[in-house]
């Protein structure tokens, strides 16, 4: 029987609820009962516009493998709230789920992630966010954070290779970053990566405050330093802002964003000016044609949505969820016992997850967490991303 949602993410957020069917503290290691998952979220703070089709995706892969019977017969269960974006809360919530006895938690944020990294390790409970800063995929440092797509620092050499090539020869890249860990997470290793390879680009960084309402003083500094490229390590609406920016400025820039303006969103709040700009993105857009979109399109299909409305971060946290939930099936298959060590296990020996083309396999293992090392590469034209390339890597 297909579980219901009794409220929405939104209303969820508002009154600080848990989204839980049922369990308690030993609903992991329960072998007939529900599996328990702590899920942070961000509905409503600096990165909402991205986190919350991104949480939707965990929400609607749980609910759409209990209703195909769960994981060999075991119903997962989310206990998911909104932290706002917000270390301090994130960190209450975790303690909150560990208390609730889950076995693994979905996290969001690099500025939490980090955070919370030794308290993982002590707790040994699997954290997989949608946090792709390569501080997290050392096992000898993070031996229980996973990620499961092309770290930041591997978009930004992906995008600093693209625009060597592009370029045809000396240029300079203005990056625009959020104020914060996940915007400063891949900016000292894209100028190591020009040093080391011997790129012939300037490289300047600037931040982008969380409530500026426009850009143009960044963009005035990129013009004085003479960028043609602005690398963008920040989610949709403020990319979108920049881009209108350069297009009302007619600047000649190119904008190139990694994984969290890589989207409709982006292209759909900047209109016109999105077109031409180059999108770093991991996760495969609806409009990709591949099939591990099938199942979450015919799931939201099945509850009167697409594919489409929810855009590309929905399939991220979709098989970010799916990911774990591999894992999670190698051990009940196996009749081992679900726990967070078992779990880490479990999820560095498993053969590579294949995401029907939405990503490169996932594989981990113990000496490596990082799950991916390639993306694909995309342009905006007509309002649409057009694949560059399939598989970049740095």
């Amino acid at each position: 029987m297909k579980h219901r949602m009794r409220t929405t993410l939104a209303l969820a957020a508002a009154a600080g609820l848990t989204l839980t069917a049922c369990g308690g503290p030993d609903a992991g290691s329960d072998e007939e009962g529900p599996i328990a998952i702590g899920v942070l979220s961000d509905l409503s703070g600096d990165t909402a516009d991205v986190g919350t089709p991104y949480s939707e995706g965990i929400r609607g892969y749980v609910d759409w493998v209990n209703a195909n019977g769960g994981v060999e017969g075991r119903k997962l269960e989310l206990k998911l709230n909104d932290y706002a974006y917000d270390v301090a809360r994130a960190e209450q919530l975790y303690s909150q789920y560990v208390n609730e006895g889950v076995v693994a938690i979905q996290g969001w944020g690099t500025a939490d992630t980090e955070a919370l990294r030794q308290k993982i390790t002590q707790d040994e409970l699997p954290f997989m966010s949608a946090s792709y800063a390569e501080t997290l995929v050392d096992p000898a440092e993070t031996p229980y954070n996973f990620v499961v797509a092309t770290t930041y620092s591997d978009q930004m050499r992906v995008a600093l290779d693209w625009i060597a090539e592009d370029s045809g020869g000396k240029s300079d890249v203005a990056v625009f970053h959020h104020d914060s860990p996940f915007g400063e997470s891949p900016v000292g290793d894209g100028n190591d990566y020009i040093d080391e390879n011997s790129l012939d680009l300037g490289y300047q960084s600037y931040a982008m405050p969380s409530e500026a309402t426009d850009y143009v003083a960044q963009l005035g500094r990129a013009k004085a330093q003479g960028a043609e490229y602005v690398v963008i390590q920040n989610v949709s609406s403020p990319a979108a802002v920049v881009a209108k920016n350069i297009a009302q400025q007619n600047l000649d820039m190119k904008i190139v964003c990694l994984n969290w303006c890589s989207d409709e969103l982006f292209v759909k709040l900047a209109g016109d000016a999105a077109d031409g700009h180059v999108m770093v993105q991991p996760f495969a857009p609806p409009n990709s044609g591949a099939s591990g979109l099938d199942d979450a399109a015919q799931f939201l299909e099945s509850k009167g949505g697409s594919l489409e409305q929810k855009g590309l971060h929905y399939t991220q946290g979709w098989y970010t969820m799916h990911v774990m939930a591999e894992g999670i099936r190698q051990l009940v298959e196996n009749g081992t016992e679900v726990t967070g060590p078992n779990l880490k296990d479990a999820l560095e020996s498993m053969d590579p997850v294949d995401t029907g083309g939405v990503t490169q396999p996932v594989d981990f293992s113990s000496d490596s967490h990082k799950g991916v090392d390639g993306t694909g590469i995309y342009q905006v034209e007509n309002g649409e991303l057009s694949e560059l390339a399939a598989e970049a890597t740095p």
